[in-house]
């Protein structure tokens, strides 16, 4: 992709984000929302929506030679919205904090002005997840082994 073309995907995916994330404020505040927001009232469906259209800022930041690390986070930025977005009233709530849109192509934006710092701090947070994840499991398994210890010792009456 030349330097034209990146600047008119770049400003588009601006412009995107922008109308899903922003294009709304509540008169007297300075809360703004946008369509992905109003798409995620409807129920069932809307959050899925909402998912399928931000994939498209993902699309886009892999056609612009955008590296793996930082796909994988402009990825898990969109699962956690959606993920967020299943809970009845905390999920349209959150729609006014956590705007997986407008935070995509703000690291996409940054990537593209410095691609080795983005890279980089792309890397450690899927290492720091990836390690969270463990320690999850981790401690999961160490309570179940807890919990069956337990009721081993309860059934033999010990």
């Amino acid at each position: 992709m030349n330097k034209t073309d990146r600047s008119y995907s770049k400003e588009k995916l601006n412009r995107l984000a922008w109308l899903l994330d922003n294009s709304i404020r509540i008169p007297g505040t300075d809360i703004r929302f946008g369509l992905d927001g109003l798409v995620g009232l409807i129920p069932g469906l809307g959050d899925a929506i909402g998912a399928v259209i931000s994939t498209h800022i993902l699309n886009q930041a892999a056609q612009m030679g955008a590296p793996k690390s930082l796909l994988i986070r402009m990825g898990f930025n969109i699962g956690l919205d959606a993920l967020l977005g299943i809970i009845p009233v905390i999920g349209d709530l959150t729609d006014f904090v956590f705007k997986a849109n407008h935070r995509n192509v703000q690291l996409l934006n940054a990537y593209l002005e410095k691609p080795g710092k983005i890279t980089m701090h792309s890397r450690l947070f899927i290492g720091g997840m990836g390690f969270l994840l463990l320690g999850t499991v981790l401690l999961i398994g160490f309570f179940g082994i807890l919990l069956m210890r337990w009721l081993w010792l309860s059934v033999q009456g010990g």
